[in-house]
C-alpha cells in the first residue's frame, strides 16, 4: 500500500510525504501505522478520525483532516492523506 499526505496552506502544499507499506497486516492497520509515521515526518500531531473522515476515505480513499482532528494548532489548513496503490 502507497499512502501519499500532503500538507496544505492557502491552497498550496507546503510538506509532503509518501508512506510504503509492503507489510501482510490488515489494511486498517497499515492506514493507521501509516498517518503515525507521516504525521511524524510532516511534524504535525497525529489527527483524531472524525466521522467525515472515515465515511471520505472509506468512499473514496482520501480524506482531509482539519483542525477540527488535531489537539494541536495545524500549520497549515490540512492535512491530506490519499491511497496510491492498493495491495
Amino acid at each position: 500500500m502507497k499512502i501519499w499526505f500532503k500538507l496544505v496552506k492557502n491552497r498550496h502544499i507546503v510538506k509532503d510525504t509518501t508512506i510504503t507499506d509492503e507489510s501482510d497486516d490488515t489494511r486498517t492497520h497499515k492506514v493507521f501505522r501509516s498517518l503515525e509515521e507521516a504525521a511524524h515526518e510532516l511534524d504535525v500531531g497525529v489527527p483524531t478520525w472524525l466521522d467525515l473522515n472515515i465515511k471520505d476515505f472509506k468512499r473514496f480513499a482520501k480524506t482531509r483532516f482539519t483542525q477540527d482532528s488535531f489537539i494541536e494548532t495545524l500549520e497549515g489548513d490540512y492535512l491530506e492523506m490519499e491511497v496510491l496503490e492498493e495491495d
